[in-house]
């Protein structure tokens, strides 16, 4: 009997220190999986990327486009001010290098084809210049001295583009990451010099995101179109 007491009070620690180590093992699975959900939430969320693999082929937005019923944010290529590369002129404008790329980036809507579109430019000489070297003329400019960016995008956007026919805009990425916010990806990534945003415009006016393509996916993009 005196046996069974001595045994009993010898094994209780044990018991107890088990315990605690599954407690803390499972507390520690919970704190892992609960960084692993705060890290999955904080991961930014961006459009598709229409320039991984056929997806611009397989996307809607062939299709929108000759139906008109596209608006593309297209950010300016390299501004001088922000970079080490020689400036094509004013530092408020683009480098050399950003009107080289404005170009190539011109040359990939000429081959979708921009005989049912408008382009639209911000009064920026950033935008202005990049316009003028993607299309080679100046485009329309927005009527306010500032760019259409902010909560009402959207319906300012709706406002100059026309039936049957699609609204290419040279924006500022700020002005791009306002318009992802209202389309759901608060936390896009940044965009990149001269990407193109496509968005469709749905007949009730509702805008579906069909994805956004980056200016160094083109030259391998076009080649299979």
């Amino acid at each position: 009997m005196v046996n069974d007491v001595v045994d009993l009070t010898l094994t209780k620690p044990r018991s107890r220190r088990g315990y605690f180590k599954k407690m803390q093992k499972w507390w520690a699975g919970l704190a892992v999986i609960a960084l692993l959900l705060t890290a999955f939430l904080m991961w930014p969320s961006s459009p598709r990327d229409l320039g991984v693999g056929n997806r611009l082929l397989t996307s809607q937005v062939l299709p929108a486009w000759r139906d008109g019923d596209l608006i593309v944010l297209v950010r300016h290529e390299e501004r001088c001010d922000r970079s080490t590369n020689p400036c094509f002129g004013s530092p408020e404008g683009l480098t050399v290098l950003g009107t080289q790329r404005a170009q190539e980036l011109g040359k990939a809507f000429t081959k979708l084809g921009m005989g049912y579109s408008d382009v639209l430019a911000s009064p920026a000489l950033r935008t202005v210049q990049t316009s003028q070297f993607m299309f080679g003329k100046a485009a329309d400019l927005t009527t306010s001295e500032k760019a259409i960016c902010g909560k009402d995008m959207g319906e300012e956007l709706l406002s100059h583009k026309q039936p049957a026919r699609n609204l290419v805009f040279v924006t500022h990425s700020g002005c791009i990451a306002d318009f992802e916010t209202t389309l759901g990806f608060p936390r896009a990534a940044f965009p990149q010099y001269g990407s193109a945003l496509f968005i469709r415009v749905e007949a009730n006016g509702k805008f579906e995101t069909l994805g956004i393509m980056n200016s160094q996916a083109w030259a391998a993009v076009l080649k299979k179109l």
